[in-house]
């Protein structure tokens, strides 16, 4: 039998090659005044700019632009708003990594109403419903990691002692339009590679053993590892399938948003939160580094304490997709994923959680703050040993 589940909103999606070209069309179908939200660099400065805002100048669009460099945090959306409330502004365009779009999400919520984005994040504030309404929006990927693009949650940080990254999140945010193009991820280089494909990697692994997994989920995380498995480092190495694997990723990306809206993620986005609130960890290599180490003790633990978890065989199944073998036992399988992942972060060179200044006397504030939505989700509750074991062994 098939358990209950539901699916919740989703953009319409638009990918191919060359798709950039339809955003101007989709652009005047929603209005004729433009917010543009980019990253600072890469974007901008290559062809595809130009010939966006010339695109826009030919159907009599105007616009406003800005740039967002770093995580965004509640603060950035907050001035944002407040400078373009009165602008005009009937439609938002995100083009950018995760980032961008999260920040461009939480601006075309907020434009409508003034009100600060403290209000609504989830752990912080108030908590005040939102009841919206958001001004269109369209996302359009410039990496292949967050799924941004396909999620209705705008994910906002605060750095430092009293940090936190933490979530604006309401189905009205979701964008109208998903425009992925994969020609415009051919100008990351390989750190961003890797550490995003790791996150997408990540995010259609712990979506998939969810303990809210559904077959419709099920089926689209399985389609975008298999993408992982044929297109990740042949991305990141160059080569001649260089193109393909990009291609590739820019779906299973695009994937992994779908399927962690719905139905959660686990214990390394748990980790992620406090890791980028205390510390200067980017959000990909967060999940990168400690990929591995949390599907070891997420097995370990469901091996000894709950031995018929249906989660004990789909770790089996990924371990045989990613060997592409189907007849190998499940617990030869679940072994070979976790070597495969140690044997990708190691190869990508990503960084350990050391080289950001994370000691083994931090590890008890990262744990005490780790339990958020994602942790909620993991297929086994972890011991606060067993999370402070997956940090120590990704010093």
């Amino acid at each position: 039998m098939i358990s209950p589940f539901s699916i919740s909103g989703l953009p319409k999606i638009i990918f191919g090659e060359g798709r950039l070209s339809d955003v101007p069309e989709l652009l005047q179908s929603l209005g004729k005044r433009v917010l543009i939200v980019t990253g600072g660099r890469s974007f901008r400065a290559s062809l595809h700019w130009q010939g966006l805002i010339d695109a826009l100048k030919g159907r009599g669009l105007s616009w406003e632009d800005m740039v967002v460099e770093q995580e965004p945090s509640p603060g950035l959306v907050d001035q944002a708003v407040r400078v373009y409330r009165h602008a005009g502004i009937e439609v938002v365009l995100g083009i950018g990594g995760g980032s961008v779009l999260d920040a461009a999400k939480a601006i075309a919520g907020l434009l409508p109403h003034g009100n600060s984005v403290m209000d609504y994040l989830e752990g912080v504030g108030p908590e005040l419903p939102y009841q919206g309404p958001s001004l269109p929006f369209i996302a359009v990927p410039t990496t292949a990691g967050t799924g941004s693009e396909a999620t209705k949650n705008a994910v906002l940080s605060m750095h430092g002692p009293d940090g936190f990254k933490k979530s604006f999140r309401h189905d009205l945010l979701v964008a109208r339009y998903a425009v992925v193009d994969p020609a415009l991820l051919a100008s990351c280089p390989p750190d961003l590679i890797a550490a995003n494909g790791m996150d997408a990697l990540t995010q259609l692994l712990e979506s998939y053993v969810s303990t809210r997994a559904n077959p419709f989920v099920d089926a689209l995380a399985l389609s975008g590892l298999g993408y992982v498995r044929e297109g990740l480092l042949d991305w990141y190495e160059g080569g001649e399938k260089a193109a393909e694997g990009r291609a590739g990723m820019a779906y299973a990306a695009l994937l992994s948003g779908i399927t962690l809206a719905q139905v959660g993620l686990g214990s390394v986005h748990g980790l992620a939160a406090p890791l980028g609130a205390f510390f200067p960890v980017p959000h990909g290599v967060a999940c990168g580094a400690t990929v591995a180490e949390a599907t070891e003790i997420n097995i370990r633990a469901l091996e000894e304490r709950d031995p018929g978890s249906a989660a004990l065989e789909k770790y089996a199944r990924i371990g045989r997709l990613f060997q592409g073998k189907n007849h190998v036992d499940n617990v030869a399988a679940r072994a070979f994923l976790v070597r495969i992942l140690k044997e990708w972060t190691a190869r990508m060179n990503v960084p350990s959680l050391g080289a950001y200044g994370i000691r083994e006397a931090d590890l008890d504030l990262i744990v005490a703050n780790c339990r958020g939505s994602s942790m909620k989700t993991n297929p086994i509750v972890l011991t606060d040993g067993e999370v402070r074991g997956i940090l120590l062994r990704c010093l």
